[in-house]
């Protein structure tokens, strides 16, 4: 019964923020029809140079949104996988800080 309860207390307790604290804006470039470079950013954070916001393909076809934040002095990258009841909105300005203070980049 126990596990029942921890099971239905886990489907309400790791969904995600909806909406979402972020939209997510593409800047592409096309040259005719083709697109040459898609980049992207988020708005409601403070753009920042050494910050690129990613969108990833999965092997199972879906798509997430990642955040790649560069430290000039960096000797290693910390993959930061939050939870599922995150969100890279309120996330952002925790990635910057982490690695700022720990002099790495951080992927998150």
């Amino acid at each position: 019964m126990g596990g029942v309860t921890s099971s239905i207390a886990a489907k309400f307790a790791f969904f995600p923020p909806t909406p979402p604290s972020y939209t997510l804006i593409s800047n592409d470039r096309s040259l005719e029809g083709q697109a040459v470079s898609v980049r992207f950013s988020i708005p409601e954070v403070p753009r920042k140079d050494n910050v690129d916001v990613l969108k990833l393909r999965t092997r199972k076809g879906n798509e997430i949104v990642a955040i790649h934040v560069k430290h000039q002095k960096s000797s290693a990258t910390l993959l930061y996988s939050h939870g599922n009841a995150a969100d890279l909105g309120q996330m952002f300005e925790l990635f910057v800080e982490l690695s700022n203070r720990l002099r790495i980049n951080l992927m998150g």
